[in-house]
């Protein structure tokens, strides 16, 4: 029963945390090589496209989204899609994928002169779905070691759900032990006295010596 419980946690949290990390905006340092547009048609992963630019018909099966090709700091290379988030989930309210799109067009530069950007996004990149995290806002480095910047919103987020969870348990620790452990235990002794009482009777049609 114990490994159930531990199972049944342990993959709660990992869902959880896999959540909060596909959720949370994550910063790269990145030189952008390209940007173009293409016609997508989501499918089994359409849970990891956003929707259709706002003002748009959002009840087409595919439409056209732009994406950024960019090499990070390390020289890995990384592709970002740049959707619309508008008043759905994740709560960014981006609204300006054409405007992001035309800054990053702007911003291209070669290996041998480069310019470097802080792209911020949300998501993750599979090439085995072909999911493509989801670029938000693109700022001027002075180079590939620059900062990324302190993560406010990260911190601020995580604080605030640590400090939840913590209020929860407390407060069901609280419940258990006025409510819950009190009724199992008049539970468990009811239980054991039904078990002697019904023990004696028996011993009294058992055969005397």
């Amino acid at each position: 029963m114990k490994i159930i419980k531990w199972v049944f946690w342990l993959t709660f949290w990992v869902l959880v945390g896999a959540f909060l990390h596909y959720t949370l905006p994550q910063t790269d340092i990145v030189r952008i090589t390209d940007t173009y547009g293409k016609r997508i048609d989501p499918g089994q992963n359409s849970i990891f496209w956003a929707q259709a630019d706002v003002g748009t018909d959002g009840t087409l099966a595919n439409r056209d989204v732009f994406f950024i090709q960019t090499r990070r700091a390390g020289g890995d290379v990384m592709v970002y899609r740049n959707e619309d988030t508008g008043w759905g989930w994740p709560p960014y309210f981006k609204f300006d994928t054409s405007n992001l799109q035309a800054e990053a067009a702007d911003a291209r530069s070669t290996d041998a002169s480069p310019r470097w950007y802080a792209l911020k996004h949300y998501g993750w990149r599979n090439e085995f779905l072909t999911v493509f995290p989801n670029a938000i806002s693109l700022r001027p480095v002075d180079g590939p070691d620059a900062s990324k910047g302190i993560p406010w919103v990260n911190i601020i987020i995580l604080t605030l759900l640590a400090a939840f969870v913590y209020a929860v348990w407390v407060r069901w620790r609280r419940f258990r032990r006025a409510r819950l452990d009190p009724t199992l235990e008049r539970m468990e002794d009811g239980l054991a006295d039904r078990r002697s009482r019904a023990s004696t009777w028996l011993g009294t049609w058992r055969k005397k010596p």
